[in-house]
């Protein structure tokens, strides 16, 4: 059974899906905040999942090391970003190679980097008047949102969309589904499945 550490910045959304889901090679064991009061903590509270805050702001050079030892005490084996919007070390990146991974909620390469979150994705897909697009499930490199993707999937955008109703759209019809998937056949892998 893989370890799994979610870390999250917001609500939550993303690691309620994840809880929902059933994943027979992994389990969330330990939920990470960016910053304290945040309702993802609640969600994995109620839940009755682990929780731990680790901020950057609040630590600074310790950041990186903190939250190692943080994921490495609970023998985490893969991590998952669910809307955390930190950018992460190149230690932690280097220390869980090709074990964690992020959703983001566009068609990468499109509308993703530096600056691209939340509703600001979606304010970007429509000041470009694109017809499609979605969510991918990728790999975390040293570039933001720049790692190997694993899985996309398409949502349309609809005559008078707003960025609110397209990030509800993306997130019910590609997020919520591909993350869960994405999380279960990697853990599958992980624990030497075929």
């Amino acid at each position: 059974m893989i370890n799994i550490a979610v870390l999250v910045s917001g609500g939550g959304t993303n690691l309620r899906a994840l809880l929902s889901s059933e994943n027979p090679w992994g389990r969330i064991t330990l939920v990470v905040g960016s910053r304290t009061g945040i309702g993802a903590l609640d969600i994995a509270k109620d839940a009755g999942v682990e929780t731990a805050v680790v901020s950057r702001k609040e630590l600074g050079d310790a950041f990186a090391e903190t939250l190692i030892e943080v994921l490495t005490s609970h023998d985490i084996g893969l991590v998952v970003l669910a809307g955390y919007l930190t950018i992460l070390p190149p230690e932690l990146i280097a220390a869980f190679d090709h074990r964690i991974i992020n959703i983001h909620p566009a068609l990468l390469p499109s509308f993703g980097g530096q600056g691209f979150y939340g509703l600001r994705v979606h304010e970007a897909a429509l000041a470009r008047g694109v017809k499609v697009t979605g969510a991918t499930v990728h790999f975390v490199n040293e570039i933001p949102d720049g790692g190997d993707i694993i899985a996309q999937r398409a949502v349309d955008v609809l005559p008078g969309d707003t960025p609110e109703t397209l990030q509800r759209r993306v997130m019910e019809q590609a997020e919520w589904v591909i993350l869960p998937q994405a999380v279960r056949d990697a853990c599958r892998a992980m624990a030497g499945v075929s």
